[in-house]
């Protein structure tokens, strides 16, 4: 269920196109990989309904995923393009496009709630937290302390899940358009967190 909108009234009136509203999380519901991410883009997932679609930061996450079989193309461009993941599911900490693509603690708070509440739903085997701010929530959602286990690009950590059993996180940096054209993110360093993943994910029969 997604969190109330905070998007404001200007918003919708400037872009009446967009789909303005909490963005729900997209792909299989029992997957056993959940990519967590920042929050919805002004004119990607804000304006397309679908987490990571139609802007910039899409494009090296899907390419990934299709590159190691979580999903059936290398590009979410709109909803009902015929774009699917298989085994992984995507979501974010914060469900609204916040000001200034900026989330503030207030956001982030309200949105756990429903993040915990999908970790709990649909517990994933793996979770891929794609920045700071992702990571830290999902640790919030767990119940542990935020000092107790740091961030760091391909770090990983063992969380004793949100009463449905325990799942390894794995850290990496946002796939954004500042880090990757300033190579703080490579495709090789984002496609090495996508493999360790996969690799920790039971085989299908």
């Amino acid at each position: 269920m997604p969190a109330p909108c905070a998007v404001s009234g200007k918003t919708r009136t400037q872009l009446p196109g967009h789909f303005n509203a909490p963005v729900p999380p997209f792909g299989e519901a029992r997957a056993d990989l959940l990519i967590v991410g920042l929050a919805p883009g002004l004119n990607g997932a804000n304006r397309t309904g679908r987490p990571f679609t139609g802007d910039y930061c899409g494009q090296l996450l899907y390419a990934t995923l299709h590159e190691f079989g979580f999903a059936n193309e290398p590009e979410s461009v709109a909803v009902g393009d015929g774009f699917s993941l298989m085994n992984a599911r995507v979501s974010n900490a914060v469900k609204c496009v916040p000001p200034q693509n900026k989330p503030l603690p207030a956001e982030i708070k309200t949105c756990n709630a429903y993040l915990a509440r999908e970790l709990a739903l649909y517990p994933p085997k793996v979770v891929l937290s794609l920045g700071l701010v992702a990571h830290q929530a999902v640790l919030k959602a767990c119940g542990v302390k935020m000092g107790a286990f740091k961030f760091a690009h391909g770090a990983q950590h063992d969380l004793p899940g949100v009463g449905a059993g325990p799942f390894v996180l794995i850290n990496s940096y946002h796939v954004s358009r500042y880090n990757t054209q300033t190579g703080r993110l490579t495709k090789a360093m984002f496609q090495d967190v996508v493999q360790r993943a996969s690799a920790l994910l039971p085989v299908s029969a």
